[in-house]
């Protein structure tokens, strides 16, 4: 097995369990939300004002991972300028294992 397969191979798996660990939460929060709902209280209605023009707590989440994307892309497109920007001194490296240009860095 390859390097990048092994590399391929973990991140499935980190992220597989990652997955897993998030559904069993969201399926813990759901229980609880339901068992709580049954017993909890009538609360009374609190006018606050301007609370129309709030955010939505969904709303909010859609815009902070909007803004997160934008900053990822944003590094990304940094990091590749990066690599371009040097491409020239990495092509005149002597890699140790006697491969030239860009196949020896991957």
């Amino acid at each position: 097995m390859t390097g990048s397969n092994v590399a391929q191979e973990l991140t499935r798996e980190v992220l597989n369990t990652i997955s897993r660990s998030q559904a069993a939460v969201v399926e813990a929060i759901e229980t609880l939300a339901s068992a709580v709902q049954s017993v909890k209280p009538d609360l009374p209605w609190v006018s606050v004002p301007f609370a129309e023009k709030l955010p939505t707590p969904r709303a909010l989440v859609a815009s902070a991972y909007d803004f997160a994307e934008q900053v990822l892309a944003s590094q990304r497109k940094f990091a590749d300028d990066l690599l371009t920007a040097t491409a020239p001194l990495l092509a005149t490296a002597t890699p140790a294992n006697g491969a030239k240009g860009e196949n020896a860095a991957s």
